[in-house]
């Protein structure tokens, strides 16, 4: 028997448990974030209650409730976006569309390798999302954003790696 069949006849369903737990984080990793881009603070002026009922001082606690819509969108925050324009390299036609397509990207990938439809492919693409936002943060001198993207493209890589003992896809072969 070969190295390569010994070490890996008795970890087949370790591998496809790891290639699943791999695709199930990675999947939800960029919804989430996909989904951020859409994230917004509504503030509130909330009267404080004394006992169960609200004060007769006129007393209330400022605070900030999250919510998503549509108006929310920003696929680059704000300060990274005059960063990016200032930055000669930055290619200036490119960055508004990367502005509006970039959640919509993150989320419609971690659907797709969520659900396993062509998670080589899907998981390629991801990858290639992943080396973009590295080459931006690398202009604006964002090295800890581009040391976390290094790690996500490590685990981008593992889930290919594993892709053959990916049992629970659909369209297997891409």
């Amino acid at each position: 028997m070969s190295n390569e069949e010994t070490c890996c006849t008795g970890n087949k369903l370790a591998l496809t448990y790891g290639a699943l737990l791999l695709r199930l984080w990675l999947a939800v990793r960029a919804i989430q974030t996909g989904l951020e881009k859409y994230a917004g603070a509504k503030a509130s002026d909330e009267a404080v209650k004394i006992d169960g009922a609200v004060n007769e001082y006129g007393l209330t606690a400022a605070g900030s409730v999250k919510h998503y819509a549509t108006v929310n969108y920003h696929g680059v925050p704000d300060a990274l976006m005059k960063k990016f324009e200032a930055e000669p390299l930055m290619l200036k036609g490119a960055l508004p569309l990367y502005d509006k397509f970039l959640g919509p990207a993150l989320i419609v990938l971690g659907v797709t390798i969520l659900l396993g439809v062509a998670s080589r492919t899907s998981l390629f693409f991801l990858g290639l999302l992943y080396i973009s936002l590295t080459w931006g943060l690398i202009l604006i001198k964002q090295d800890d954003g581009v040391s976390w993207l290094g790690v996500h493209m490590i685990l981008v890589v593992m889930a290919l790696a594993l892709a053959e003992h990916n049992r629970f896809a659909l369209l297997k072969k891409w």
